[in-house]
């Protein structure tokens, strides 16, 4: 079942677009199992908003992802996990 994950990270623009960029390069940009991304600031608090096909799919990605924030110097939260129930796309 997919799931939304919503994230609220301390980091940079900058940051953040080094951080997409390092994906990139390592060919994770737009990983198998995710579905959308959306990020926004609030001030220096990134907010994140996916949809995944499912947590574990969201989890494998971390093995890639958590490195690369980690190096940009990100601070990350926990992320929260809610089951999609519908998804209208324009």
């Amino acid at each position: 079942m997919a799931v939304g994950v919503y994230m609220e990270n301390h980091i940079s623009p900058k940051q953040y677009d080094e951080a997409m960029r390092r994906l990139d390069e390592k060919g994770a940009g737009a990983p198998n199992g995710r579905t959308y991304h959306a990020a926004f600031f609030e001030g220096d608090t990134l907010n994140v908003f996916d949809v995944w096909d499912s947590k574990e799919a969201f989890e494998a990605f971390g093995a890639t992802l958590i490195p690369i924030m980690n190096a940009v110097g990100a601070t990350l939260a926990e992320p929260q996990f809610s089951e999609i129930h519908n998804v209208v796309a324009a």
